[in-house]
């Protein structure tokens, strides 16, 4: 829908409204996603006396918009065709002017261009989140992105980095002073995501059983940027390595993406694909994490990982590429282990050492659990966002 007839139209702030500051959160594409999944966890447990929120997504809005469970929190779209969209600066400053809100929260790069026209509609705070390398900024070198970050960076009021990766990158390349920096985590809710008390209950439509098999898997979407291709190699790599595992070692991929017809041809021409399942997107994401036994992330590049933090409260030992902020969360030898990327013969080991070795493995789950509980909190992660909207507010950012 156009940025003029959103169906969900977000009134702005009058002397008998609602004055609750409103936090715009903006982003690409509102679809299935750790970033977007950040969002929406952000929103549902900060207090609702705080703040009002809406998110805008400069592409489309996808039904994952349902997962916000306070009433009132609209989801716009405005249809941006890709590339750059200074065509669309007018509409966004009449939407700014319009809804007045506090803050405009942007993630990642490819919604950055819109603090412009935020900062000309005269929104008081404008910050801009970093939560990983994505995509064509991951494969277009250091210079070109590095220079349109620093082009927008006087628009923006403040920064934050979703690892000590990002920040450092932030501070040495982008040159942004460490007043207007911060690194947060994000949090987990470790009371939807933790262990099977008992038998793990089986998935509606899965041919595995956690009984019978040693499940390993990933969750997200299936693109280059998150290589499943690399697990999928890796897998094959595995049952060659050690035949006696044929028997009890199976494969999840859980997700939608444009590599998914790639990775699926991987596992036909290896001879796994019967000891792999790849059920498309779900939204049991908990009941299936808990019916694994390994979670792997054979990502490229990441910031912190959602889904890490979702496998090691539900008691998983991670099994990561040590890219971006994974070392942060996965401590290799304690609570997971960690291999090169785009190296399927070292992650084709490390399963096999983790299949071999189910004690092993489940002593490196518990321990990811213990790290949860004391490091990811979800407490943590929306007291610290609330706290700097209010700080900046508080001093009048961006003035």
């Amino acid at each position: 829908m156009a940025a003029d007839t959103f169906a969900h139209p977000v009134q702005p702030r009058t002397a008998t409204a609602d004055n609750r500051p409103l936090v715009m959160h903006i982003v690409y594409r509102f679809d299935t996603g750790g970033l977007e999944n950040g969002i929406v966890n952000l929103i549902n447990h900060m207090p609702t006396g705080a703040y009002r929120h809406a998110v805008l997504a400069l592409t489309e809005v996808t039904d994952f918009r349902h997962r916000i469970r306070h009433e009132g929190v609209p989801t716009l779209a405005l249809n941006k065709p890709p590339g750059q969209g200074l065509w669309q600066y007018p509409k966004l400053f009449r939407l700014f002017r319009q809804l007045r809100p506090a803050v405009v929260h942007t993630r990642n790069l490819a919604a950055l261009e819109a603090v412009v026209p935020a900062w000309a509609a005269g929104v008081p705070v404008r910050i801009h989140s970093e939560h990983g390398r994505e995509g064509r900024d991951l494969d277009a070198g250091v210079t070109r992105y590095d220079r349109v970050r620093k082009i927008y960076r006087p628009f923006v009021s403040h920064y934050i980095a979703l690892s000590k990766d990002l920040e450092s990158y932030l501070s040495r390349v982008v040159a942004v002073p460490a007043g207007r920096l911060s690194q947060f985590y994000n949090g987990v809710d470790a009371e939807k995501f933790k262990p099977a008390p008992g038998r793990a209950p089986g998935i509606a439509g899965c041919p595995f059983s956690p009984e019978r098999h040693w499940i390993v898997g990933t969750v997200g979407r299936i693109q280059p940027v998150k290589d499943q291709a690399t697990l999928a190699r890796a897998f094959v790599r595995a049952i060659g390595l050690a035949p006696d595992l044929k028997d009890r070692l199976r494969l999840m991929i859980v997700g939608e993406g444009p590599l998914r017809t790639e990775v699926m041809d991987i596992l036909h021409s290896g001879g796994v694909a019967s000891l792999s399942w790849l059920p498309g997107e779900r939204h049991d994401i908990a009941d299936i994490l808990r019916n694994m036994h390994c979670f792997a992330l054979p990502s490229r590049s990441e910031g912190v990982s959602n889904v890490i933090l979702e496998a090691m409260a539900s008691g998983l030992p991670v099994l990561a590429t040590a890219v971006g902020g994974n070392p942060e969360l996965v401590d290799s030898g304690r609570t997971g282990e960690l291999v090169p990327h785009s190296d399927p013969e070292a992650m084709a080991q490390a399963l096999v050492r983790l299949a071999r070795d189910p004690g092993y493995s489940a002593a490196l789950g518990r321990a990811a659990r213990a790290e949860v509980e004391q490091r990811f909190s979800m407490q943590a992660m929306v007291g610290a966002y609330q706290g700097l909207y209010d700080q900046l507010l508080t001093r009048g950012a961006g003035h």
